[in-house]
């Protein structure tokens, strides 16, 4: 038995390998499965700023990915497409690396790479669709940051446990709070 190219086996299966727009498309599959695999890495626990800022990358390049045949999307010149194509190789060595990082448990390492993998997504989507603005880590990082310090400054960490008096007082609290909202 012989092993099929990945070509071979997008043609197999009626893909066009030599679709001009098909990295538009690929580029979105792949960077929403990443996503998501990072999201079910992470959603046990508290996500940390870092980790919020990633997710948040991605889904700002993902939101409103544009069809194939959309009016905003252009077709691109043939040096062009050699760029995207470096733009998706360059990708594809970032979730190999991610995935070997996923098997090691290693969320921060994908925390970072997941940026990397949305740094070449946003840039094939700037390539098909260049009059959409996208935002960079940095704007994103900065805002979740921000809201971030918001939330922990909310947390009021007591020197001492609480004893039962106080959280049964807290929990009365709470309960007539939420009785005056409703």
């Amino acid at each position: 038995m012989t092993s099929m190219s990945a070509e071979e086996l997008a043609a197999d299966r009626g893909i066009d390998v030599n679709d001009p727009m098909l990295p538009l498309k690929v580029a979105a599959e792949r960077l929403s499965i990443v996503r998501y695999v990072f999201l079910v890495q992470v959603e046990g626990g508290i996500a940390s700023a870092a980790q919020r800022a990633s997710l948040e990358y991605s889904d700002a390049v993902l939101i409103g990915w544009p069809d194939a045949d959309s009016p905003e999307v252009i077709r691109i010149e043939e040096d062009q497409y050699h760029a995207v194509r470096e733009y998706m190789q360059v990708m594809e060595q970032y979730i190999a690396s991610f995935s070997r990082m996923e098997r090691e448990g290693d969320a921060d390492g994908m925390t970072d790479t997941l940026i990397r993998i949305t740094e070449r997504v946003a840039e094939v989507r700037r390539m098909y669709q260049p009059g959409f603005p996208l935002p960079t880590f940095a704007e994103i990082r900065r805002v979740v940051q921000e809201e971030w310090d918001e939330d922990m400054g909310k947390i009021d960490p007591q020197e001492d446990d609480p004893t039962a008096e106080q959280i049964e007082e807290e929990t009365k609290d709470a309960e007539a709070e939420s009785k005056e909202s409703q």
